[in-house]
């Protein structure tokens, strides 16, 4: 709203330094700080608001150390998250975006989802909360809309190198290095010096004019990955301080990536796919960590709130949802290590304990619980430690993750 108010204040009354809202890098700055403020500050008053509605975290004994004693903590601490990141999008951003419009339908949508999970858990004293075939038809739900706008809306293209030969000089210097907008299910693959796989070329076997259904294959990949990874997110979500701190580094990243994208000048820098009105999505990724990161002041340990359902779900789904837009999904593996390892240990666990139950009678584990960082628990690390060191492996795979810009 801002972002137009001034718009129009310069248009219309030339108003001193209304154009610096025509900046992208200083309305995410921007943005950052007005969340991170949010959710500090104001996160007190949702906090005591929780503790009044007795919004208490029900706490299993298994045998964690300090895990009884955070018995009563609030939960449904999301909302700080999504009301400390949806308050500087709609003032700072440009509201008639494409990608900003999808992430915020995304936000709303996981949100909603993960309180009604909450909500049954607290309110209808379920510890199940809601029912996992329901959670994943949401999430499937969320894939399909995000899948459909990404391949079907017109301003969603992307923009290709052209050939040397082919590239111009205009009168001014300038040099055309890009050809004309247009559709693509072209995404990045890291490493690779061409490094650009297109998704429709899966459909090669259905013979001429295989490319009209180019939608199916992109949106069974975009549920696949937004499933995988708001669940890898919820997942996470176990130990003080964990989700949200692992979930900031990845978001900054995210940030670099979609700037980059958007910049015309650095997208041929750096030889990367060029993305138009990519770049918007700072404001709303910068937004995002500032929340998360002000949501650390409450929940580092001892944790005087949860985020729950709510809030990690919802972390998970707008990561998953900024990787796609930007066609960075295969860089997920790496940047969002920490959700792919958490949920892999759960799987493991799982399959293994079933497997020798059926073979030798007795179920076997391969941790001593899952997910990860319960097992080092169990080992009788303090939660601090395991989440300060997870945090460093989540920075080390940030930087390499950046690195694939040039490491090809």
């Amino acid at each position: 709203m801002l972002y137009y108010l001034f718009e129009y204040l310069e248009s219309q009354f030339s108003f001193p330094g209304a154009s610096v809202f025509q900046f992208i890098t200083f309305r995410a700055a921007t943005a950052f700080i007005l969340s991170l403020l949010i959710s500090a500050i104001n996160g007190k008053r949702i906090i005591a608001f929780l503790q009044k509605q007795q919004v208490g975290e029900s706490v299993r004994d298994l045998g964690l150390a300090g895990q009884i004693q955070k018995a009563g903590t609030p939960t449904m601490g999301g909302i700080i998250i999504i009301l400390a990141t949806l308050i500087p999008v709609f003032l700072l951003a440009k509201l008639d975006n494409i990608y900003v419009i999808i992430l915020i339908i995304t936000t709303v949508w996981m949100g909603l989802i993960g309180f009604l999970d909450d909500y049954i858990k607290v309110f209808k004293k379920d510890k199940a909360g809601l029912k996992g075939k329901f959670k994943v038809l949401g999430q499937v739900g969320l894939g399909i809309i995000v899948g459909s706008m990404l391949y079907f809306h017109e301003d969603v293209t992307i923009k290709e190198q052209l050939p040397a030969a082919q590239q111009i000089i205009q009168e001014n210097g300038r040099t055309t290095v890009f050809g004309a907008a247009h559709k693509s299910t072209k995404t990045t693959v890291p490493f690779l010096k061409d490094n650009e796989l297109d998704y429709t070329k899966a459909l090669r076997f259905l013979g001429e004019g295989y490319e009209q259904y180019g939608w199916i294959v992109f949106i069974f990949i975009v549920v696949f990955i937004v499933t995988g990874i708001s669940n890898g997110a919820n997942l996470t979500d176990g130990i003080d301080g964990l989700a949200a701190g692992s979930s900031a580094i990845m978001v900054v990243t995210l940030a670099v990536f979609a700037w980059v994208s958007g910049n015309i000048v650095f997208a041929d820098y750096l030889d990367v796919m060029y993305i138009p009105n990519s770049g918007e999505m700072t404001v709303f990724i910068l937004a995002f960590a500032g929340a998360l990161i002000g949501f650390l002041w409450h929940n580092t340990y001892p944790a005087q709130v949860f985020m729950g359902d709510t809030g990690s779900l919802t972390i998970g789904g707008i990561i998953a949802v900024i990787a796609i837009a930007i066609r960075k999904e295969l860089l997920l593996p790496i940047l969002a290590g920490v959700f792919v390892i958490e949920n892999m240990s759960v799987i493991i666990q799982i399959f293994w304990f079933k497997y020798t139950k059926n073979k030798f009678g007795a179920g076997r584990r391969v941790f001593r619980m899952a997910p990860l960082h319960h097992h080092f628990q169990k080992l009788s690390f303090h939660e601090s430690k395991i989440v300060v060191r997870f945090w460093i492996i989540g920075i080390l795979l940030a930087v390499l993750t950046i690195v694939t810009l040039k490491l090809r």
